[in-house]
């Protein structure tokens, strides 16, 4: 671990009072157990900012703070990342000329989705003493159940929507741009009718349907840690329930993407299993998959599957996004990409075409999204990307022979974060989860540090008294 001090000693007796008031970790706790809630305010995306800033003011207070290692290639990435905005206003090959303000404002936003994320990683890190590991996993497994729920609900009642307060209040000329509706106003789920038929997509409590497979898929992890570990208690018995109703949201997500990451994240996990001689977890996690499974091919749900899976209508759409923004930036801005998105002129087969009143999908989506990746590439360049995915890679490396749970948890959500970059636009809360579980991963380093310092502090005195005469009054 390095130290390095920010700011002076905080007051005791003021963060003694604050721990009395609040308890140990109460911005993860009021952000996550009071999700539904800020769901409905339509505050489900601003509330990360403002925990956020609550735990920069607890940070600050700490005094000196410690970081993971490898911590230098996220801060690299940063800096990068920031040079951006000397780049918003820049004219990339073939995109519709424009910027000003809205680019820049568009740039911060995205900033302050990076800031946001590294101070909870570093929260999480530095409260090591006084927020236990086993707090942090639990909070994550319940947003699991929730996330689930609202899965479950949003396939009951498909078209329940309403207007939240947050919706109220800010001016109709903000909530009548689709973007910033979709924000603020609370909806179950999404349609669809690419399979024949209109298929309701879950989304709550997040704003899209990718969204919430991205960060069930985040989620699953801490949950079958938290539930079906040694110290899971009740959770233990209903835990195969959870897990049973999640399949039914899960598949009519028709998110290929969630059941791909979820694919690799159980045989990664199967395999870390048995390297670390965790057998009768194994046993568990192959059971459960082949009881599943069987239960899954022998209901309707397997249809929809097979139909989706031979429906791949976003194919092109994904594979010409993520192709224009390589050779975009490689033909203008390579070294620090443009700082923002960009639209495209016309469409990925002329330069006249476009969206239609018959054709929505003839319209090329911005440069930049359609995936996390894709994002990185055009935002910050091919040096941006490569310091973003080295820190990820540093994290799972050091921890990829780790034998303790939370090192199998941690190096499982680094497996699905970096497949969901390639799908899914994975910077807001699902890129807060991750930061959390490498946060996680780092306290063990913290933990081996204080050992070490607690030896050489012993041997020290050891030293020191073997070298003292002894004072006899």
């Amino acid at each position: 671990m390095s130290v390095a001090a920010l700011v002076p000693a905080p007051r005791v007796a003021a963060h003694a009072r604050e721990r009395r008031l609040l308890g140990p970790g109460w911005p993860l706790a009021v952000l996550y157990l009071g999700f539904p809630l800020w769901w409905a305010l339509g505050l489900a995306q601003l509330i990360f900012f403002v925990m956020a800033g609550a735990m920069a003011v607890i940070l600050r207070r700490k005094g000196a703070l410690v970081v993971p290692r490898g911590f230098a290639l996220w801060l690299l990435f940063l800096v990068w990342m920031a040079i951006g905005v000397l780049v918003t206003h820049a004219q990339a090959p073939d995109t519709v000329p424009g910027g000003g303000l809205g680019r820049v404002a568009g740039f911060m936003v995205w900033a302050g989705w990076y800031v946001a994320v590294t101070i909870a990683m570093l929260y999480v890190v530095n409260t090591a003493r006084e927020l236990s590991t086993q707090r942090v996993v639990r909070l994550m497994a319940y947003m699991f159940v929730v996330t689930t729920c609202f899965g479950v609900v949003a396939m009951l009642a498909p078209t329940l929507e309403f207007k939240s307060p947050m919706e109220l209040v800010l001016p109709h000329s903000l909530t009548s741009k689709n973007f910033v509706r979709t924000l603020v106003h609370p909806s179950l789920s999404s349609s669809s009718d690419f399979l024949g038929y209109v298929q309701p997509r879950p989304t709550a409590p997040f704003p899209y349907s990718n969204a919430w497979g991205n960060n069930i898929a985040l989620y699953l992890p801490f949950f079958i840690l938290a539930w079906t570990g040694r110290d899971a208690g009740w959770r233990r018995k209903a835990a195969p329930f959870v897990l049973l109703a999640a399949i039914f949201p899960i598949t009519f997500s028709l998110n290929r993407g969630l059941w791909i990451s979820l694919g690799f994240a159980a045989v990664y996990a199967a395999v870390r299993l048995a390297v670390n001689g965790r057998y009768r977890a194994l046993q568990a996690l192959v059971a459960g998959l082949l009881v599943g499974s069987i239960i899954f091919v022998s209901s309707p749900l397997y249809d929809t599957l097979v139909l989706r899976v031979e429906t791949p209508h976003s194919n092109g759409r994904r594979a010409g996004t993520a192709e224009t923004v390589v050779s975009v930036t490689a033909q203008g801005s390579p070294f620090v990409g443009y700082g923002t998105t960009r639209t495209m002129q016309g469409s990925f087969s002329s330069l006249a075409g476009g969206e239609t009143a018959q054709c929505h999908q003839c319209a090329a989506p911005p440069l930049g999204t359609q995936g996390f990746m894709w994002r990185l590439v055009l935002t910050t360049g091919f040096v941006g990307t490569l310091l973003c995915l080295a820190f990820f890679a540093h994290q799972f490396l050091r921890r990829a022979r780790g034998p303790a749970p939370v090192d199998v948890l941690g190096c499982t959500v680094l497996i699905v974060t970096v497949l969901c970059f390639f799908v899914y636009d994975s910077l807001g809360s699902a890129m807060f989860t991750s930061m959390i579980a490498v946060g996680l991963m780092a306290r063990a380093d913290l933990r081996r540090d204080d050992r070490d310092d607690t030896d050489d502090t012993e041997t020290a005195e050891a030293h020191a008294s073997a070298r003292t005469p002894e004072v006899v009054a």
